[in-house]
């Protein structure tokens, strides 16, 4: 009986502990990151588009839907997808280097499942339910993308185990970006959508054309800087705001922008 008692405790904690990792490697942008991509991307969409959306969302909008990826946490039966919303790659890549790794790396990842999103929705004998699931996560990915600490190093689990104080609160580099830079701006998603969204037309269209492998590069390249400027145990507050506040004001706008390229591929 002891033996078995010790036996649940121990299963139930290894539970905990597995259940606990995976927001660590999985969260992006919180919840008004996401949905400011949502709203940005809302605006971009063609007419025939967002009656495709409409037949398969109802009245859940973009931003409401943006979140979906995260909350489903809460349900063991989506543990299979909580990988897809990063991709760990090393550091010290060129464009090559990074190439080279998407196409060789085979497990479920931000890269190749995005693709596989778009398939079931571009497929005409998919089912409703399969729509709704598909939609739902890729409009939560393709905020993903545009996250910097979601293509960072396996070793410290993105950014998490590398400390750091915000504004002197225990807090970690992927956390900052998660959720502490968005929330200081003090904005509602709505207010923060409609402050960014002014792309000039060089932006849109070079945001538009970019590929799902540049989107990884380049947002590969924003997160070696973020390394190379957010040294462990660094004191953060006013000036890491102003030095990286545009940055992460373009990637959120990048986010949307791509999103309502994707969408209206597939539907417009």
């Amino acid at each position: 009986m002891i033996l078995t008692s010790i036996k649940k405790k121990l299963t139930s904690a290894l539970t905990i502990g597995f259940l606990a990792y995976l927001p660590i490697q999985a969260n992006a942008w919180g919840t008004i990151g996401h949905r400011v991509v949502g709203e940005i991307a809302d605006s971009y969409l063609k007419a025939k588009t967002r009656k495709a959306i409409q037949s398969i969302l109802g009245y859940e909008t973009l931003a409401m839907s943006a979140n979906w990826g995260d909350f489903i946490k809460s349900d063991s039966t989506y543990n299979y997808m909580y990988n897809w919303h990063f991709v760990n790659l090393p550091a010290g890549l060129d464009k090559n280097g990074v190439y080279q790794f998407l196409d060789t790396e085979k497990t479920p990842n931000l890269y190749n499942k995005i693709p596989d999103l778009i398939a079931i929705l571009k497929k005409t004998s998919s089912t409703a339910t399969e729509k709704k699931l598909a939609l739902r996560v890729l409009v939560h990915l393709a905020g993903d993308l545009c996250q910097p600490m979601h293509v960072a190093r396996k070793d410290d689990l993105g950014g998490n185990r590398i400390s750091v104080l915000w504004f002197n609160e225990k807090s970690n580099i992927h956390r900052v970006w998660d959720e502490q830079l968005i929330e200081y701006q003090q904005l509602s998603y709505t207010e923060y959508a409609k402050a960014i969204n002014h792309p000039s037309a060089i932006q849109l269209y070079n945001w538009q054309n970019t590929d799902l492998k540049d989107c990884i590069y380049e947002s590969y390249g924003i997160c070696n800087k973020i390394y190379e400027n957010t040294k462990p145990d660094t004191k953060l507050s006013y000036r890491y705001n102003f030095d990286w506040v545009d940055t992460l004001n373009e990637q959120l706008l990048k986010g949307g922008v791509r999103l309502a390229k994707m969408l209206n591929d597939i539907y417009g």
